[in-house]
């Protein structure tokens, strides 16, 4: 057995973290020989329904779990980690304005990237997840400056593997069989899901996903309206957001992260933007295709891009930089 890694989880009291946790605990995310010390981390009205969440992982006899720590202060849950999932964010209330969103989330994050900065391993890999992600992520590096900027991103597996299955929907095919999707650009309905790159395997062979639909309509269309607004459409019918599936990727992009992705394949991943070869400006968290290796992830270079596409990615990237601006004023001044 290997040494533990110390993970850790915040917003842990929440409904995404209730179904991520199990998949840690098991072995998916780190492998079934990687005992893990796993630290949860809420706010203090949340300690109540935090020590029923460390009862049931106590309940779950899980092999791998050496210790379970549920806290409510960032020194203790900050320290010497290996891996921090940041789930817990303000979420957008009704009436609440993106603005307010991004003001309320800035302290948060600024307040936990000090502490990964304090207390945290240099070689820590942090994951954010709450939203606005991508400039949460951004706050969160920004405020840890001693931590390598590449050892952040934040998760946009989850419109990926929205976008994957919508493709394989649409063919009658399982979901494995489609591969390098891309999500290009913001958390948000600005998003670009691009299948220009994509395969799809049918009757055991490799076709473009344009070649395979034969519905360029679709693909320009309801395709990409489908898989931005997926969010929305879940909390229109189940009352609340996504959170199996938003598990689900997050396990998905921390996984690839510990092990690399497979031979031939990339995975969209919020990722500093700095010297990609796709004419998006430096210092924006953006979504980008990426290869990794070794714990290190790498930009998918010279992939050709249509005037359809460029004008896409440049209409998320001009948000996320707006959006970077108020978050850097509230930075300033919090």
């Amino acid at each position: 057995m290997s040494e533990p890694i110390r993970v850790l989880v915040t917003g842990a009291a929440g409904q995404i973290a209730y179904s991520l946790l199990y998949s840690i605990g098991n072995g998916s995310v780190f492998g079934k020989d990687q005992p893990i010390i796993l630290v949860l981390l809420d706010i203090t009205p949340m300690m109540g329904v935090l020590d029923g969440v460390l009862m049931e992982l106590q309940d779950c006899a899980l092999p791998l779990l050496k210790d379970v720590i549920a806290t409510d202060k960032e020194e203790v849950a900050f320290k010497d980690l290996d891996v921090a999932i940041l789930v817990g964010s303000m979420p957008r209330r009704e009436g609440m304005e993106r603005k307010d969103l991004l003001k309320a989330n800035v302290k948060i994050f600024k307040s936990q990237g000090a502490a990964l900065d304090k207390y945290a391993k240099k070689s820590v890999k942090v994951i954010v997840v709450g939203n606005p992600a991508n400039t949460n992520c951004l706050t969160a590096s920004k405020s840890a400056p001693s931590i390598p900027k590449e050892n952040f991103s934040c998760l946009t597996r989850l419109d990926h593997n929205r976008a994957k299955s919508q493709i394989a929907l649409k063919l009658g095919v399982t979901a494995d069989n489609v591969k390098n999707v891309i999500i290009w650009g913001n958390h948000s309905s600005t998003q670009y899901p691009d299948v220009n790159h994509a395969k799809v395997k049918l009757q055991g062979k490799e076709v473009g996903v344009y070649e395979a639909v034969k519905d360029d309509s679709w693909l320009k269309g309801e395709f990409i309206t489908t898989v931005q607004q997926r969010g929305a459409a879940v909390i229109k019918a189940r009352k609340l957001s996504s959170a199996m599936s938003a598990a689900k990727a997050i396990a998905d992009h921390v996984r690839d992260i510990w092990f690399g992705t497979p031979e031939g394949e990339f995975v969209s991943m919020g990722v500093i933007s700095d010297g990609n070869s796709y004419g998006i400006p430096d210092d924006l968290l953006y979504s980008f295709p990426v290869v990794i290796k070794n714990k290190t992830w790498k930009f998918v270079e010279g992939l050709p891009i249509n005037d359809f596409s460029r004008e896409k990615m440049d209409l998320t990237a001009k948000e996320l930089a707006e959006e970077k601006e108020t978050a850097f004023e509230f930075l300033s001044s919090a």
